[in-house]
């Protein structure tokens, strides 16, 4: 069930998902609050887990990270144990951005960034010789359409 936002909750959202460097003074005359109640509400809305953190957004080409990958890896066994252990495993793998279990045949979709080819061929390689590993198939990312790492705010929750 969403949380019970109001007009103020939302409007301090927008605000911190725009700029989330934003101090508590400006970010409270944006929205028309004075800054200890709007801190107040900041601090409430982190303690709900609504606001999970704050982050710089960077850009990996940027950063030596040249290739982009997606991994569709099923396992041979699909036991809760089985399904953590590889779970744990990829946390630790710095070139793994993103982990999702997934329903289907795939049970798992991993977003992985590599500096060259043969640093992706490593990993594909690492990853086909796990434990419990059946198969990896992998698509390498062309272009990047969108990226919205944020949730859509309208001012309104979503409808159920």
């Amino acid at each position: 069930m969403p949380a019970r936002l109001d007009a103020i909750d939302w409007a301090i959202l927008r605000e911190l998902q725009a700029d989330g460097s934003i101090t508590n003074v400006e970010l409270a005359r944006r929205v028309g609050l004075s800054a200890p109640p709007c801190l107040r509400r900041v601090r409430a809305l982190e303690e709900a887990g609504i606001i999970r953190g704050y982050r710089a957004v960077l850009e990996p080409k940027a950063l030596g990270y040249e290739v982009i990958c997606f991994a569709m890896v099923q396992l041979a066994a699909q036991g809760q144990a089985d399904l953590a252990a590889f779970a744990a495993q990829m946390r630790d793998w710095p070139m793994v951005r993103e982990c999702w279990t997934l329903s289907g045949e795939t049970d798992f979709l991993l977003k992985c960034v590599a500096p060259n080819l043969g640093a992706f061929q490593q990993l594909v390689g690492h990853l086909t010789g796990l434990p419990n590993v059946r198969m990896v198939r992998t698509a390498l990312a062309l272009d990047q359409i969108k990226d919205e790492p944020i949730a859509p705010l309208d001012g309104a929750a979503p409808e159920a």
